[in-house]
C-alpha cells in the first residue's frame, strides 16, 4: 500500500471534530469515492473521534490518501493517550458501553469500514485506523 497524502488534526473540541470531517469526505469525494461510501466514511470517523473526545479528552486524527492495486482508498488512524480499553473483544460487541451511549461506536465504525483494526494498553492509550476504499472493496 502507498500512502498519497497524509494530514494530522489535533482533536481537542468539538469544532475539530467538524473540520476533521470534512477534510475526510472533501478528500473521499476527490479520488471518486460514491456518496454512499462518503457517507458510510463519514459516520465511522464522526463515531471514533467522538469516542476519542469523550473517553480520552481528545488525541490526533490522521487523514490519508493511499492506493493498492491501483484502487485508491481513505484511511483514518485516530490515536489518544486515554485511559485504554481493558477488554477489547467486550468492547467490540454491539450494546457494550462504559459511558452512557447505545454502544454502537466501535463495532458500528468497523461495519461500515473495508478494513478495522484496534490496538489499546490500558493506562496508555488506544489507536484505531480504518480504511475505505473508492469502490467499497
Amino acid at each position: 500500500m502507498m500512502t498519497l497524502s497524509k494530514e494530522n488534526f489535533e482533536i481537542k473540541r468539538e469544532p475539530d471534530v467538524i473540520l476533521y470531517r470534512n477534510r475526510a469526505k472533501e478528500l473521499a469525494a476527490k479520488i471518486g469515492m460514491s456518496l454512499v461510501g462518503q457517507t458510510k466514511l463519514i459516520t465511522a470517523a464522526s463515531e471514533l473521534v467522538r469516542n476519542m473526545l469523550r473517553y480520552a479528552e481528545g488525541g490526533t486524527g490522521t487523514i490519508e490518501v493511499v492506493v493498492r492495486n491501483n484502487i485508491k482508498g481513505i484511511r483514518l488512524t485516530f490515536a489518544d493517550k486515554g485511559p485504554g480499553i481493558k477488554d477489547l473483544k467486550l468492547a467490540m460487541q454491539d450494546g457494550f458501553s462504559t459511558g452512557r451511549s447505545l454502544g454502537l461506536g466501535l463495532p458500528g465504525a468497523k461495519r461500515l469500514s473495508n478494513e478495522f483494526d484496534i490496538k489499546s494498553e490500558p493506562g496508555k492509550g488506544t489507536t484505531v485506523t480504518i480504511i475505505r476504499w473508492k469502490n467499497g472493496l
